[in-house]
């Protein structure tokens, strides 16, 4: 049995471009999550709120953090994409979050092969309303659920690079100690 956590590479491009694991499409409601163990997605709940995933959700492999999951990425495209998908996506920034007083970091993507935001460079360049999305989101999603999530700050590609790299070291030495 494979496992997408530990199987997939994370790319040759990374932190720039990495391999990305989609678990959650963008419009969706139900919050599926990667089965540690078995490598298949659970469903988690369906969201309490009123509120859909404003982009495709999943996590880059081979990475870890300190909430215990692989780092978490957002990758927008034109287009819903499907669970376990592997997707190039281009990092552009992050979101830097706290999930009931705990860092919780959201990678910010293009997808790669997609024309329609692949020319998108740096989160700079996305539109205004999209971080409000984004922000309105993640603020929202877990209140009717009576648990808190902050959104401190959405930060350029090169502080998303750093994370990426400090999340590849992490799983190392935590997790693939060899």
């Amino acid at each position: 049995m494979t496992n997408p956590w530990h199987q997939v590479s994370i790319g040759r491009k990374y932190p720039s471009v990495v391999q990305s694991i989609i678990e959650i499409p963008k419009g969706s409601r139900a919050k599926y999550e990667l089965d540690k163990e078995s490598g298949f997605l659970r469903l988690d709940r369906v969201l309490y709120s009123s509120v859909y995933y404003p982009a495709n959700y999943g996590f880059i492999p081979r990475t870890y953090c300190d909430d215990g999951d692989p780092l978490d990425i957002l990758v927008m495209s034109l287009i819903n994409l499907e669970p376990l998908c592997i997707v190039d996506a281009k990092v552009i920034g992050v979101m830097r979050m706290l999930d009931n007083g705990e860092a919780d970091d959201k990678i910010i993507a293009v997808a790669n092969s997609d024309v329609s935001v692949n020319h998108i460079n740096d989160i700079s360049e996305l539109p205004p309303h999209t971080i409000q999305e984004l922000k309105n989101f993640f603020e929202d999603y877990k209140k009717l659920e009576n648990k808190s999530v902050v959104v401190e700050h959405f930060l350029n590609k090169e502080i998303a690079y750093q994370i990426v790299e400090q999340a590849v070291i992490d799983y190392k030495e935590k997790i693939r100690p060899y």
